[in-house]
C-alpha cells in the first residue's frame, strides 16, 4: 500500500522554472551589455589611435611647407583610411606686444573627423614662427 503523505513528483514547479529562467536573464543581460561596452571601447580606441597619427601626418606635411604655401584647405584619406577626413585651418596670430613678429607666427589647426559620425573628432594645433628670408 501507498503513504498517500509523500508526494512521489520529482519535478520542478512552475515558481522554480521562473525563478531560475529570470536569473538566467539577467546573467545574459550582464554578459551582454559588457560585450557590446568592450565592443564600443575598441572602436573608440581604433579611432583615437588612427586619428591621432593621421593628424600628426596632415601636420608635418603642413610644417614643411613655405609661408605663402600655407592655406586653409580640407580633404580626406582615400583608399587607405576610407572615412577619415581632415581639415587645415591656417591663421596669423595676433600678439600686441609683439606687432612685428605676429606676421610672421601662424596657428596651425589640423582637425581629422570621421565622416559617418560627427562628434569623434580629433584636433591638434601647432605654432610656427617663420624667420625672414636672408
Amino acid at each position: 500500500m501507498k503513504d498517500k503523505s509523500r508526494n512521489e513528483d520529482f519535478g520542478f514547479t512552475l515558481l522554480e522554472v521562473m525563478v531560475s529562467l529570470a536569473i538566467i536573464a539577467i546573467a545574459l543581460m550582464a554578459v551582454l551589455g559588457s560585450q557590446s561596452q568592450g565592443s564600443s571601447l575598441a572602436n573608440e580606441s581604433k579611432f583615437d589611435t588612427t586619428a591621432a597619427l593621421l593628424a600628426q601626418s596632415k601636420m608635418a606635411e603642413m610644417e614643411v611647407r613655405a609661408l605663402n604655401d600655407l592655406g586653409s584647405s580640407s580633404g580626406d584619406f582615400g583608399e587607405d583610411f576610407p572615412g577619415y577626413a581632415w581639415e587645415v585651418s591656417v591663421q596669423g596670430l595676433a600678439l600686441e606686444e609683439l606687432s612685428m613678429v605676429s606676421e610672421k607666427v601662424k596657428q596651425i589647426d589640423v582637425t581629422v573627423s570621421l565622416s559617418n559620425d560627427p562628434r569623434r573628432q580629433f584636433r591638434l594645433r601647432v605654432y610656427r614662427y617663420f624667420p625672414a628670408e636672408t
